[in-house]
């Protein structure tokens, strides 16, 4: 039987173009997270499904790819619904398995713990550019610290990453769970219905303002409820971070609590004073984060010239207690890794340190004692940390040159039967 050419839809093989890159990502995310006292761990990448459906992953607990049950578990004769068939599923994030880390093995680690994880997970999503359904996702977390120096310690961390990676003049937007409810509790929602408003202020990029004022009346809500509601976010449209914060607390009066307003500017203005690269830290009350298990503090990375967010994060206190049967404070910052090395590539990015590498192009025929002292040649650049491959030389060298140049080496020495080739 012939193989399948094809990968499984919606996922990828990685050439070698790519995976150079990744590498060197991969490399430069470790150790930048690393100086700010970021650990390492790791996760399965099967998960129970216990776990997985929690009710904390929001719409991505649809997407779970299920794994059937194994060995005499599986009983396909007596099965009668989907519990029946499966019991585990891979990962669609590595928030929910980090708290169930972090609750088996809180003994065992220093707190607060400062984890960062890197893997792939799934989701049984949509496929398209950018997107795909075994995907990488780099995430920082930070558990056991209430204080905002969680929040000011994630956001310059991951923008100190970006900034080694070349990205520059991006925008920090940053909001709270606790401002987006007195919005809403301000305006005349009732609790219940937050979410639901939630859901359509989460489109506020795509139809404006007045795309939202016309679904939240479309869905019932009173016209004055929802011009009051819009009005908020039309004062502080414009203005800097603590002066559109301050504004909207001043509308909000009683309904948003000093603590949540001072713990917002105090990130803003730390942030702004002790970065070290170029951006620009927004107060965007129009912010959700669709993620239902965020208690308080979110942001996101938007790189407008790129067409979208490149990564957020928040705050999710009560999570961890679901696991361990007590709260423990937790906050997070994930960057869009897949997105990050998409655009890089798109941009021709050019790794560092790539001109030490070397290719020898040695010509057929040549072996024995000839042979050995190309060979030893190469150990010596290898030695003074030179990358140096060494292969035969194809008939066609040209295309030979070129496939290697787009693997990143630039320079070549080639060795030849007859020397004066």
């Amino acid at each position: 039987m012939a193989l399948i050419k094809k990968p499984v839809t919606g996922m990828k093989d990685i050439l070698p173009a790519e995976m150079l890159l990744r590498d060197y990502c991969i490399g430069v995310i470790k150790k930048t997270y690393g100086e700010f006292g970021f650990t390492s761990i790791e996760t399965p990448a099967v998960e129970s499904l216990a776990n997985l459906n929690s009710k904390q992953g929001g719409e991505n607990e649809k997407l779970i790819f299920k794994v059937m049950k194994r060995g005499e578990k599986l009983n396909l004769e007596t099965a009668k619904e989907e519990n029946d068939l499966a019991d585990s599923g891979l990962r669609y994030d590595l928030t929910v398995p980090l708290v169930r880390y972090y609750a088996n093995h809180a003994g065992e680690l220093p707190s607060p713990f400062k984890a960062l994880q890197m893997g792939n997970v799934w989701r049984a999503d949509r496929p398209q550019k950018g997107r795909y359904r075994q995907f990488m996702q780099c995430d920082i977390d930070i558990l056991g610290e209430a204080s905002n120096l969680a929040e000011i310690e994630l956001i310059l961390a991951t923008t100190t990453t970006l900034g080694r990676l070349g990205f520059k003049d991006f925008k920090i937007r940053i909001n709270d769970r606790k401002i987006l409810k007195a919005m809403a509790a301000y305006s005349g929602f009732p609790e219940e219905e937050y979410d639901n408003v939630f859901i359509t202020l989460d489109k506020m990029d795509k139809i404006g303002t007045e795309g939202v004022a016309e679904e939240l009346v479309k869905a019932g809500y009173a016209k004055e409820m929802v011009d009051k509601y819009l009005d908020l976010f039309i004062s502080a449209e414009g203005k800097g971070a603590v002066e559109g914060l301050e504004i909207i607390a001043g509308k909000l009066g009683s309904f948003l609590d000093t603590q949540t307003l001072e713990g917002l500017k105090e990130i803003i203005s730390s942030v702004d004073s002790t970065k070290t690269v170029q951006f620009e830290t927004v107060f965007d009350p129009t912010l959700v984060r669709g993620m239902s298990y965020y208690t308080g503090t979110i942001f996101e990375v938007s790189m407008p010239q790129y067409g979208g967010s490149c990564g957020g994060g928040g705050r999710y206190d009560k999570m961890v207690g679901k696991f361990l049967g007590q709260d423990t404070p937790a906050c997070g910052f994930s960057i869009g890794f897949e997105r990050i090395i998409m655009i890089m590539m798109d941009e021709d990015f050019k790794i560092p340190g790539e001109s030490d590498k070397v290719a020898f192009l040695i010509e057929k025929g040549i072996k024995g004692h000839r042979l050995s002292e190309i060979i030893l040649e190469a150990q010596k650049l290898r030695a003074e940390g030179k990358q140096v491959l060494v292969v035969r030389m194809n008939k066609n060298k040209k295309f030979q040159k070129q496939q290697l140049s787009d693997q990143g080496y630039e320079q070549f020495k080639e060795f030849y039967l007859n020397p004066l080739n």
